[in-house]
């Protein structure tokens, strides 16, 4: 995969993209973090509000007065988080100067040295799409049962080349990337469901993109009181093997990957509970081996075309 398209002599032009859906505080919040961030590159932000309705975020962006970076706010009446995430790589586009999009989501908030850690990411590396580490701050601490949870486990990896990445939170793409995929860069499918993200490095990755992560490039995110709960946590997990379930079906598997899939998932189900009665002194083992029955549960589920809207429902402000 090619670098950015900048010239070695000009500062990279990074725009920094950002989904938000009625949590003006956590906008606010996310705003003010990147108002102090320490970098050398041309930095512009673009937030894209999914609420037609109250457009509490466009609001709040339009009352900022003297903000360090060009602040520019968009409403996209189209609800889904594929739909925003399309906004605003569409309109990051139309900024021929652009080099690098950076996407941080609207509950979520950089350290000040962020930025320059993901340019130096992919400086070394020369990937197309870079992830940063995601250490979450759980409103009421954490549970005792949480350690392997989506959404409230930190997300980290070593820095440098990696298979695969993650999600579009806290993510940098090199402008070329983004080229090498049509449009829309993230599928409606997922409007609701979420995994439009994973559906969109697996086609990053079939056009040759190559991925890396930067340990250092740290974002952090809060989780609320209301994603706290056991029945919130298998819920997530049951969600996201449906969606990882619908976007390997998506691209006609072969019969080989298809027999591995079934029989990871089979072992999951048949497993799972056995290891659920033996590890039963152990409640973070113990609730891992249930994530995995969930995780298990969601990708068989689609199989028979069944969806689940994890983005109907909001958490947070």
């Amino acid at each position: 995969m090619a670098r950015s398209n900048m010239s070695r002599f000009n500062m990279p032009r990074v725009t920094v993209a950002i989904p938000t859906f009625r949590r003006p505080r956590g906008l606010a919040r996310l705003l003010e973090a990147l108002a102090r961030i320490e970098t050398t590159a041309s930095v512009q932000v673009l937030v894209a509000d999914n609420d037609a309705e109250k457009h509490e975020g466009f609001d709040l962006c339009a009352s900022l007065r003297g903000y360090r970076w060009p602040l520019q706010a968009i409403v996209v009446p189209a609800r889904g988080i594929a739909q925003v995430r399309n906004a605003l790589t569409d309109a990051a586009l139309n900024d021929e100067a652009m080099d690098f999009l950076a996407m941080l989501d609207d509950d979520e908030w950089p350290e000040p040295g962020w930025l320059d850690a993901f340019l130096a990411e992919q400086t070394r590396t020369g990937a197309g799409a870079v992830q940063g580490s995601i250490l979450f701050e759980i409103e009421g601490g954490a549970k005792d049962w949480s350690g392997s949870f989506d959404g409230m486990s930190d997300i980290r990896h070593a820095s440098g080349p990696v298979d695969m990445l993650q999600g579009a939170g806290n993510l940098l793409i090199a402008r070329a990337a983004l080229d090498a995929v049509a449009s829309p860069k993230f599928d409606p499918a997922f409007a609701l469901t979420g995994g439009e993200d994973r559906d969109f490095f697996l086609r990053l990755k079939a056009a040759g993109v190559r991925f890396a992560w930067s340990d250092e490039a740290v974002a952090r995110g809060f989780v609320p009181e209301t994603r706290t709960s056991f029945r919130w946590a298998l819920a997530r997990a049951y969600s996201v093997g449906n969606t990882d379930m619908r976007s390997f079906l998506k691209y006609r598997p072969s019969l080989r990957a298809c027999a591995l899939e079934a029989g990871k998932i089979a072992a999951a189900l048949l497993l799972s509970p056995v290891l659920f009665v033996i590890l039963g002194y152990d409640a973070n083992r113990r609730a891992d081996a249930l994530r995995r029955m969930a995780r298990a549960a969601g990708k068989v589920t689609a199989l028979f075309g069944r969806r689940y809207n994890e983005y109907a429902t909001i958490h947070g402000d």
